[in-house]
C-alpha cells in the first residue's frame, strides 16, 4: 500500500487545510477546509481530484469551505454527528470507533471533547497519521470553549497512548506562541528548551513547525505532561491570560 501524500495549505492568518492524497486509488480528501479558493487551487496544481472533505468541528475556520468545494468537486463530507446542527450539508455523521476511508487507508474516529462539544479526530493507525483539529497543538491545546479540563485531561491520555512516531496534524501554527508558555510552565525541561530555540529559528525562515509527532509532545507540550486534571486546568487557564 502507497503512502498517502499530505500537503499543508496555509490559509487565513494561521490556519492549515490538510490535502490528503492516495497515490493508489488516485482519490484526494480535505481535512477542515476553512476556504476553498486556496485548497481548489491547490489541489488541481497537483492534479489532485477532490472527493472528499472531513471536518474535525464546526468552527468558521474549519467548515467556511466545505459548501464552495463541494459546489466545484460534488466532494462528500464526514463530520462529527454530535455536531450536525452546526455543520450544513454532512454526507455523513461520524463518532467514536467509526471508520473511515480514502483508498485503502482506514483512519479510525476518535471522540474528544472539550474544544467543542462534539469535536472528534481521525486516526490512521497504519499510517502513523492523526488529524486533532484544534484539539491538540505542537506544544499546545484547544481552549476549552465548549467543554472541560476533565474532557482534555482525557484527550492528551489518548494521544499520549500512541506510538511516539505517529505524525500529528494540527489546524494552526501556533508552535512559537505554545512554546513560549512551555517554557513558562516548565523552565527546567531541557528539551523544551531546545525546541523552543529550533521553533524561533524555523519561523524566523517563514518555515511551519507541524506537523510534529506524539514523541515530540510528550517531551514538550505541557498540556499533554499535566499530570492531573487539576495541573491541565491550572495551565489552560494561565495560557489563555496570555
Amino acid at each position: 500500500m502507497a503512502d498517502l501524500d499530505i500537503l499543508r495549505v496555509p490559509v487565513l492568518n494561521d490556519n492549515y487545510v490538510w490535502l490528503v492524497h492516495d497515490p493508489a486509488s488516485d482519490e484526494t480528501l480535505v481535512v477542515d477546509p476553512a476556504v476553498a479558493a486556496p485548497v481548489l487551487a491547490a489541489a488541481d496544481a497537483k492534479g489532485w481530484r477532490i472527493s472528499q472533505i472531513w471536518n474535525t468541528h464546526w468552527h468558521g475556520d474549519h467548515i467556511g469551505g466545505n459548501a464552495e468545494i463541494v459546489a466545484v468537486t460534488g466532494a462528500k463530507v464526514t463530520a462529527p454527528a454530535a455536531e450536525l446542527a452546526r455543520i450544513p450539508n454532512v454526507d455523513r455523521p461520524v463518532g467514536e470507533g467509526d471508520r473511515v476511508r480514502i483508498g485503502d487507508h482506514e483512519a479510525m474516529v476518535m471522540s474528544v471533547p472539550a474544544h467543542t462539544g462534539g469535536h472528534i479526530a481521525y486516526h490512521f493507525a497504519q499510517d502513523e497519521v492523526i488529524f486533532v483539529g484544534d484539539t491538540m497543538f505542537a506544544m499546545g491545546c484547544g481552549r476549552l470553549f465548549e467543554g472541560t479540563a476533565e474532557q482534555m485531561y482525557a484527550n492528551m491520555r489518548r494521544f499520549e497512548a500512541l506510538p511516539d512516531a505517529t505524525r500529528v496534524y494540527c489546524a494552526h501554527e501556533y508552535t512559537l506562541s505554545n512554546g513560549k508558555y512551555a517554557l513558562r510552565a516548565e523552565p527546567d525541561n531541557p528539551a523544551v528548551r531546545a525546541r523552543v530555540a529550533q521553533v524561533e529559528a524555523m519561523r524566523a525562515r517563514n518555515e511551519a513547525t507541524v506537523p510534529t509527532t506524539i514523541g515530540q509532545e510528550r517531551a514538550t507540550n505541557p498540556f499533554l505532561r499535566a499530570d492531573s486534571v487539576a495541573e491541565l486546568a491550572r495551565r489552560r487557564a494561565e495560557k489563555d491570560k496570555g
